[in-house]
């Protein structure tokens, strides 16, 4: 029965961190991924899947890795701000476009490179939670 209990604590805090970060995505970036998906914006779709792609990593590796659900809960939340960080550094490094404007645009290309960006990211970030 703690095995089930432990499970569905895991699971449970888990989603709710994927969710968070969701949320967390969605205020935090100039683009309203969402409402671009609604309208067939695929660059959107891109860059909003693979954060969550790699929060899911992160979300993995947190819960393989903690040694309670506070433990959990701090490494996920770092895995949040980590990808939030590193998409706004994004746009910081890339003068010769604007990231926003590019997936407003629909991008499939930068779409892909914010995709393929945040499930490196989310590996990189997924490895430092070992112990």
């Amino acid at each position: 029965m703690d095995l089930l209990l432990n499970y569905l604590a895991y699971i449970g805090l888990g989603i709710v961190l994927l969710l968070v970060g969701l949320w967390l995505f969605e205020v935090t970036t100039k683009n309203k991924e969402f409402k671009l998906i609604a309208s067939g914006n695929k660059a959107a779709a891109y860059s909003l899947g693979g954060r969550l792609l790699g929060l899911g990593i992160v979300l993995y590796s947190a819960i393989s890795n903690s040694v309670s659900l506070t433990d959990m809960l701090l490494w996920g939340g770092i895995g949040i701000i980590t990808q939030i960080l590193v998409f706004l550094l994004a746009e910081l490094l890339t003068p010769k476009f604007s990231i926003t404007e590019s997936i407003d645009n629909n991008n499939e290309s930068v779409g892909l490179f914010l995709l393929f960006l945040s499930v490196s990211i989310g590996f990189v970030v997924a490895g430092c939670l070992t112990y």
